[in-house]
């Protein structure tokens, strides 16, 4: 009898456990009118104007966007570089109910140079972990010559995942969003894709 109990208890609680849901990573890319000078040379990765740099949140983005940039040619470096990659990163969360909050610190208020309109900060899920939470984050990556100018490239990503999925994790996420945002870089200009 004590064994029914039992397993009348794992089949229970397997019943209300909520599985874990991670959507497709949407990117959007844009070329400027320099593309031969995409993927080469020395670039140093930072906080984009307004953000935290010293933010644990923001380091788990730069390295994985380090990461990709070497991947598809760069030299990253931290001192001075003829090309820079400006970071911004904002996390929302979403209840069972609909509605969303944003739980982000260091919200940004620029604009992108192609008009994306992106305004974002780096944050953290300041809620509880309710499997019927839902987390959405989105990264905002521009690369411009670090003497000013226009963007040679500009790139979104973005994607959700309840709390209860490996995906919930700021680094987990951060790894997820810019291999999808350099995925085949430079992209096609203008053109959204979903990257699984």
């Amino acid at each position: 009898m004590k064994t029914l109990t039992a397993l009348a208890t794992v089949v229970l609680l397997a019943s209300c456990a909520t599985p874990a849901y991670v959507s497709p990573v949407e990117v959007t890319r844009f070329t400027g009118g320099q593309p031969a000078l995409l993927g080469t040379g020395p670039i140093a990765v930072r906080a984009a104007p307004g953000e935290e740099p010293d933010s644990w949140e923001y380091a788990a983005f730069q390295t994985a966007i380090a990461e990709e940039l070497r991947q598809v040619g760069y030299t990253v470096t931290a001192d001075d570089a003829a090309q820079v990659a400006e970071i911004r990163v904002q996390r929302f969360a979403s209840r069972g109910g609909g509605g969303r909050s944003p739980v982000n610190v260091g919200v940004g208020g620029s604009t992108g140079s192609y008009g994306s309109g992106v305004g974002l900060g780096v944050g953290i899920n300041l809620g509880g972990n309710r499997p019927s939470e839902q987390i959405d984050t989105q990264l905002h990556v521009m690369i411009r010559p670090s003497a000013g100018g226009d963007a040679l490239w500009e790139g979104r990503a973005r994607f959700a995942a309840t709390a209860n999925s490996d995906f919930a994790d700021q680094r987990a996420a951060a790894g997820k969003l810019a291999a999808a945002l350099f995925a085949d870089f430079p992209g096609r200009s203008g053109e959204t894709i979903e990257v699984r």
